[in-house]
């Protein structure tokens, strides 16, 4: 989970400093310059919370999975605890 992540970070930034490059280099007023690198970083702003919110969103569907193979786990163990408890009652 967490180098999916890493990597798409990379592509992203990679992409924004390819972007930013194009940008300076292009022959255009600086102003156009200025706008147009104001949109990609704003694009990118959205990208970065997009995939803030699916990390935070995959984090607690792993919290709920966690939670509840523990439970299942508690169970397991509370099962067998009474099993030995009435084995030994039958011994």
């Amino acid at each position: 989970m967490n180098k999916g992540y890493l990597f798409l970070g990379g592509v992203i930034v990679g992409a924004l400093a390819g972007a930013t490059l194009g940008i300076l280099y292009a022959p255009k007023s600086g102003k156009e310059t200025r706008d147009q690198l104001k949109n990609k970083l704003m694009d990118m702003e959205h990208e970065l919370e997009n995939i803030r919110n699916k990390a935070k969103e995959k984090g607690l569907e792993l919290k709920d999975e966690i939670k509840n193979k523990v439970a299942d786990l508690e169970k397991k163990i509370e099962h067998l605890i009474n099993e030995y408890r009435h084995a030994d009652k039958s011994a």
